[in-house]
């Protein structure tokens, strides 16, 4: 799509957005469900296979370059700083053949070509190297959508006394949407940092961020998510 039609597609989706924000706001939706006393970040497949060109999942490389990745080492630099938890989540699957008796791939491999995220193809499913876990962060395989489903994540974050998950990552449609719609169920704060979230369609990071911020979590930008860590970290310290 050229950039006369997605800047076209922006500007009509805002038109859309301001009408239903009314409509929203005037029925009691849009509500802040804010930050607790202890957030961690939860970066959603920010992997090779995701961040970098050549792969089926690849997703917008202009955004990822120039405000995904910047927006996600802003807030490492941030959660680091301050000591809070950091979880980097990716996806991979060992039995990838589609046509064997059993696999972990369940059924998702009849809606998208997830057998090309291989377990031993480690470099594919590796977090990429701009925003690299240190020592003292957990790395999170999963293998559905969302980060929670069928995973540890929500007693490791139990824990550790996290009450508040901000949320970046791809794609907005799918994994870090359902990750931050089951991170609410569970009794989490949902924070989406707004700059740090991608997709492979235009459109599609708009609507859901959208509607994300309506019904499942506080879209927030990235600057603004760092002052709140940073006065956090100010009250720990005290």
């Amino acid at each position: 799509m050229s950039d006369v039609d997605t800047k076209e597609l922006d500007r009509l989706l805002q038109q859309a957005f301001d009408t239903a924000s009314k409509l929203y706001k005037e029925r009691g939706f849009q509500r802040r469900v804010g930050f607790g006393k202890r957030p961690a970040l939860v970066s959603v497949d920010l992997a090779n296979a995701w961040t970098r060109p050549g792969n089926p999942f690849t997703c917008d490389q202009e955004k990822m370059d120039t405000e995904i990745i910047p927006g996600m080492q802003k807030l490492l630099k941030h959660f680091r700083a301050n000591n809070l938890p950091v979880v980097h989540v990716t996806t991979a699957y060992e039995i990838t053949d589609r046509n064997a008796d059993f696999t972990d791939m369940g059924l998702w491999h009849d809606k998208i070509p997830i057998e090309v995220v291989d377990l031993k193809d480690t470099e594919l499913w590796a977090i990429d190297s701009r925003i690299a876990p240190i020592p003292g962060e957990y790395t999170l395989l999963k293998k559905r959508a969302s980060s929670f489903h069928g995973t540890e994540l929500a007693g490791i974050l139990r824990a550790n006394g996290v009450d508040t998950i901000v949320v970046t990552g791809v794609t907005a449609c799918a994994c870090v949407r359902q990750t931050i719609c089951d991170g609410i169920a569970d009794g989490f704060r949902t924070i989406a940092a707004r700059e740090a979230i991608g997709d492979r369609v235009p459109g599609a990071v708009a609507w859901n961020l959208f509607d994300i911020d309506a019904k499942f979590g506080d879209v927030e930008s990235v600057n603004d998510i760092c002052n709140t860590l940073d006065e956090i970290g100010r009250r720990n310290r005290a």
